[in-house]
Formats: structure tokens, C-alpha cells, sequence
């Protein structure tokens, strides 16, 4: 590849160098201008799609807040969490040297590198804070996920010679796994329609899904990688199904028991109704002596 691109070079400087008509001429400028603006703006998309998928990996620190706050995970499922810790450790994979060509997925690194560290953090939470039939589900789930991805690492190292075919292992398996994650939001929206409630479908959760979604399928369309926009085909309609849904019930809001402060205002409101009724009764009852 590296070969290919050194010739490439090497062409356009004898291009350029001997008596070049100035239509070649130009062709050759407007073309490096082009290929420097599109490394750029895919540079661009890639820092953005980065920030966005930090944003994204964090949302869930809010509702962990609430649940460790509560010492209780509720209504909330794991499922989300697990699913892209997988996707995590497979793009992560996919984009160090050993499967991509040297660092040519660089940002992919940075931020699922960062995302492992999230969601094993999430996990461990929901983990210590649920039921103990829950625990023995999350365990299975995270070592399921954890044995596969240790697999995959050991066959596209030493089955697989070259990258190109390791790109394509390891990027198949990384498709499914990113349809998996976008797609678990599906529990939350079941949950959502039935109760017609949001309150255990996280907002911000649902916005940065959508916008790293949409800003890793521009990525992937300008490096001309399917591995990474075919997933975000299906992230992106995900978003927006969830944006629409909490548009949608919002209103209801989320549905809480009256508090200690509400139940004494009532019964001080009850009370001093009943002896405002009871002190009319005494002034209107002829029986009753002034």
C-alpha cells in the first residue's frame, strides 16, 4: 500500500517537473487540493465524532448517580452496557496496528479506549448495587462477552497474515456488535411504549447516540469504510426513534411516590379543613348552645 502511494507521488512530481500543459498542470493542483480537503474534513468529522461518542459514553453517569443515590438499579437494564462494552473492545481492537494499516484509525482507538474504561466502571456498579439473580445474569452476559472477544483477538492475530483480511474479520464481527448496541435501546423503548413514560429512557443517552452515530457514518463514508458506517446506518434511525418516543411522552414525566413533605402538607391541609367544617357545624347547628 505504502508502495502504491510513494509511485503515485513520484508520478505527479515527473508530471509536474517536465513541460506539463497547463490543463495537466491544473488537474494535478485541484487534485492534491481536493485530497488535502478531504483529510481534512474527515480529520474534522473524526475529532467531532470522538467528543460526541465521549458525550455519549458518559450520558450514563446520570442515571448511575440516581441509582447509586437510590442503592437500587430499578427498572434500568445491563443489557445496553454490555453491549457496548463489546463494541468497545472490538473497535478498539480493530483500529490498533495490528488489524488497520499503522494509525490509520487513530480516533477510533482514543475514544472506544476510553469507553471500555466507562462501561466496565457501569457494570461494576449495576453489578454490586442489584439483585442477586440479576448478578449471576450480568456475570454470564460480561464473560460471555469477554471469552468471545479474546477469541476473536487470538484468531485474526495468528490465522489471519495480512490486514486486509484481518480488517475484514474483525470489522464483520465489530458490524454486528455495533447493530447489537444501537439496537438495545429497544428494551427501553418496549418499556417506553407500554408505561408511556421516559423515565427509565435516559434523554442526553438517546441524543448522543444519534449524534455520534451520524458523525461516524460521515466518517466512514469519507475513508471509505463500510466496517465503520454500515453500523451507523441503524444507529442513526435508532436516535431518532428514541428522540421521537421522548418527544412524544415527555409530558408524562417520571412518575415518583409523594414525598414525607407532601403527606405532612396534606394532612396539616386535612386537618385544619376538619376543624374549619367542625366549627361551622357549631355555629349553624340550632342544637348547639352559643
Amino acid at each position: 500500500m505504502a508502495s502504491n502511494v510513494d509511485a503515485l507521488d513520484s508520478l505527479r512530481v515527473s508530471l509536474v517537473s517536465v513541460d506539463t500543459p497547463p490543463f495537466v498542470l491544473g488537474f494535478v493542483v485541484c487534485f492534491r487540493q481536493r485530497k488535502s480537503m478531504g483529510d481534512r474534513l474527515r480529520l474534522a468529522i473524526g475529532v467531532l465524532g470522538n467528543a460526541a461518542s465521549l458525550l455519549l459514553y458518559a450520558a450514563p453517569i446520570l442515571t448511575f448517580a440516581r441509582i447509586i443515590k437510590r442503592k437500587s438499579t430499578e427498572e434500568f437494564s445491563c443489557i445496553p452496557y454490555i453491549l457496548a462494552l463489546w463494541n468497545c473492545l472490538l473497535y478498539t481492537w480493530y483500529g490498533l496496528p495490528v488489524v488497520s494499516y499503522r494509525w490509520e484509525n487513530f480516533p477510533v482507538v482514543t475514544v472506544n479506549g476510553v469507553g471500555i474504561l466507562l462501561e466496565i466502571s457501569f457494570i461494576a456498579i449495576y453489578f454490586w448495587l442489584t439483585s442477586t439473580k440479576q448478578k449471576i445474569k450480568v456475570a454470564a452476559m460480561a464473560l460471555g462477552v469477554l471469552t468471545f472477544f479474546i477469541i476473536i483477538a487470538i484468531v485474526s492475530t495468528f490465522i489471519f497474515h495480512d490486514h486486509h483480511h484481518r480488517k475484514v474479520f474483525v470489522g464483520s464481527i465489530g458490524l454486528v456488535a455495533s447493530v447489537a448496541m444501537y439496537g438495545s435501546p429497544l428494551v427501553a423503548v418496549k418499556q417506553v411504549i407500554k408505561t408511556k413514560s421516559v423515565e427509565f429512557m435516559p434523554f442526553y443517552l438517546s441524543l448522543f447516540s444519534f449524534i455520534s452515530s451520524s458523525l461516524w457514518l460521515a466518517y466512514g463514508l469519507l475513508s471509505h469504510d463500510l466496517f465503520l458506517a454500515s453500523p451507523n446506518l441503524v444507529g442513526s434511525p435508532m436516535g431518532v426513534l428514541q428522540l421521537i418516543l421522548y418527544c412524544k411522552y415527555r409530558q408524562r414525566g417520571v412518575v415518583e411516590g409523594p414525598s414525607k413533605w407532601d403527606l405532612e402538607s396534606n394532612g396539616d391541609r386535612n386537618k385544619s379543613k376538619q376543624l374549619q367544617l367542625a366549627e361551622n357545624d357549631h355555629v349553624t347547628d340550632p342544637k348547639c348552645p352559643s
